[in-house]
Order: C-alpha cells, then structure tokens, then sequence
C-alpha cells in the first residue's frame, strides 16, 4: 500500500493485464511512431481515452492498446492510467536507442514520476 512498483513487459498481452490489475495508478511508459522528433513525449490519458491502433503506432504493434483495452472490459484498468509515448528514431525491431531517445531519458523520467504523484 502506497508503494510504486517499476514493471517491464515485452508487449505479451496478459502479462501486460496481470500488470494493471490492482493498481489505483499506473504510467505506462512505450516506444511509439507518432511522426515527432526522436525522443518526443505524447501523453494519452487511457482511463479516459482508448489509446490509437494505427500500425506503427507502437512499438509492440496493438499489444499494449489491446491490454489497456482488455483491462478496461474486465474493469481492471486503473482509475489513473496515462501512457507517455516517446517518439523512436525507429521502430524497426531489434533496432538501438536513438540518440533523440536517449537524450531524453531523464525528462521522461521526471514526468514519469509527477504523474505518479499528481493528485
């Protein structure tokens, strides 16, 4: 209670699910193509919002707005979940960190945690 607790998925479907359930807020962090700069920031409110399905979008392809969604039908999503999407230098798989990415690892972090601790 009144813990975070950090959590790395690969994109599988029920892990992702299982990793929501319980939760009174989560901020999920992904790769994604959106057509920004490398290392850009998008929020998306997804206990509000359905998050876009768009191929590309994501780097894990409709795994995560398939979890998110699932989690909402089974009413398991969080209360407060927003996912900040950073814009890859590329989402060809197996590709690196951009250098856009990377040099922006420490404001995604900071953001990361005031949305964990908004009120």
């Amino acid at each position: 209670p009144g813990g975070v607790a950090v959590v790395e998925c690969a994109g599988d479907l029920a892990e992702l699910v299982a990793a929501l359930g319980g939760a009174a807020r989560v901020v999920l962090v992904d790769a994604a193509d959106f057509g920004a700069a490398p290392g850009s920031l998008r929020r998306l409110d997804v206990a509000r919002d359905a998050l876009p399905v768009a191929p590309a979008w994501s780097s894990h392809g409709p795994g995560l707005a398939a979890a998110v969604e699932l989690a909402r039908r089974l009413g398991s999503l969080p209360p407060r979940c927003v996912v900040l999407a950073v814009q890859a230098g590329t989402v060809t798989p197996g590709a690196g960190l951009s250098p856009g990415v990377a040099a922006a690892l420490a404001g995604i972090e900071a953001r990361a945690r005031a949305e964990l601790l908004a009120g």
